[in-house]
């Protein structure tokens, strides 16, 4: 591949690399770089890729990728750029052949409900007859087929392979996780989602955003890049991104005057069931998941249904068969008189809202039984 071509669109500020030349791979690890292959230097959350453009060189790196050339200068052909994370998430989407583009991309931003939530995506699209491609916290997966997960996001560069092997097996749709790292981190620069949407935004990550502002305009840049945006409107923060009027949204909720509304709402120890009111017609739900947050991840399902075209009654149908994540409260078989529940439950309204559906068919007493790894959040 010619240099140029892997730089197309990437906003370079200095060049002294031939664009004609040939490269190899594209490599952003230093310690992957072999002979001729272009080098990317980026800007980690713990370290700077800068620091290893020497261990590229040496490695056979025949162009350097930085927003920073080495006071002691280069052996080698460079590229200077505004921002090397952003050059790299580009440049991963001209070598691949802009996989991303040949698929419908849905992303789902937020602090609890993002992986049960694009499951049920997941199931309904299946319902209608899609091949669809999935990334999240729990695993990826292409269609049946479970593939390894490191992070909730992966690396622009892994995330565009792994767009690739979606697109050549046949995906038309991708569910994403998008976190909140990964929108600040540019990881997902450059990808156009046909719909993004929002659950809730609740205390986390304030080891990398700080304060729970930057949290939250971390997560509505998602609405930047996304065609329609759902939004849960009964959150608070939900509802400043929506005055923000980034793109066109569809609101769900448990309030009067959401476009897609939960009413008559039952809770039961193994199931919920809500009628949905939308567009003037009132759908019965029941879904195989118990506690009061899958009302809400329900809703976002069905709204993000609605988003791409399928009526919310068959999404509803299709809802009907879909079952619990592992690892979300999840039932664990003991034989006895007592329910074990395991959760992934990590943030104070991630615990709470755990607690509470318990308690909701809980007779005698509730216990909770959590770990903390620590060296995070210390508020």
């Amino acid at each position: 591949m010619e240099l140029k071509t892997i730089l197309a669109g990437v906003e370079v500020m200095e060049q002294t690399a031939d664009a004609a030349c040939e490269i190899g791979e594209l490599k952003y690890d230093s310690r992957a770089v072999g002979q001729g292959d272009v080098f990317v230097a980026i800007t980690g959350f713990e370290t700077d890729g800068h620091k290893y453009i020497g261990k590229a060189v040496e490695q056979g790196a025949a162009v350097i990728v930085c927003e920073r050339v080495p006071e002691d200068g280069l052996a080698v052909p460079y590229v200077r750029v505004a921002s090397s994370r952003r050059a790299l998430a580009q440049m991963a989407a001209n070598y691949f052949g802009h996989p991303a583009d040949d698929m419908t991309m849905v992303g789902i931003t937020g602090t609890n409900g993002k992986t049960t939530t694009t499951y049920l995506i997941k199931t309904i699209l299946e319902a209608q007859g899609h091949k669809v491609g999935l990334i999240g916290t729990n695993q990826n997966m292409i269609g049946s087929e479970i593939l390894p997960t490191e992070r909730t996001t992966p690396e622009s560069f892994e995330l565009h392979r792994l767009f690739a092997q979606m697109r050549d097996a046949g995906c038309t749709h991708v569910l994403m996780e998008v976190s909140s790292h990964s929108l600040a981190l540019d990881r997902v620069y450059g990808i156009s989602f046909a719909v993004g949407a929002f659950t809730n935004l609740t205390q986390d990550h304030l080891d990398f955003h700080k304060t729970m502002e930057a949290y939250r305009d971390a997560k509505a840049l998602l609405f930047h890049q996304s065609r329609i945006g759902v939004m849960n409107r009964d959150d608070a923060h939900g509802r400043v991104i929506l005055e923000e009027h980034a793109c066109p949204f569809l609101t769900y909720g448990e309030t009067e005057g959401c476009d897609l509304c939960a009413q008559e709402i039952e809770l039961h120890a193994d199931s919920i069931s809500f009628t949905c009111a939308a567009d003037g017609a009132f759908v019965p739900v029941v879904l195989g998941i118990p506690g009061q947050f899958t009302v809400y991840n329900a809703l976002c399902a069905l709204s993000c249904a609605k988003a791409l075209g399928i009526s919310v009654t068959e999404a509803a149908a299709a809802l009907r068969e879909a079952h619990g994540v592992k690892g979300r409260v999840e039932v664990v078989p003991t034989g006895t008189d007592y329910t074990v529940l395991i959760d992934y439950a990590h943030s104070p309204d991630g615990v709470e809202n755990v607690l509470r559906a318990a308690r909701g068919f809980t007779k005698g007493r509730l216990i909770g039984l959590f770990g903390c790894g620590g060296d995070r959040d210390r508020t």
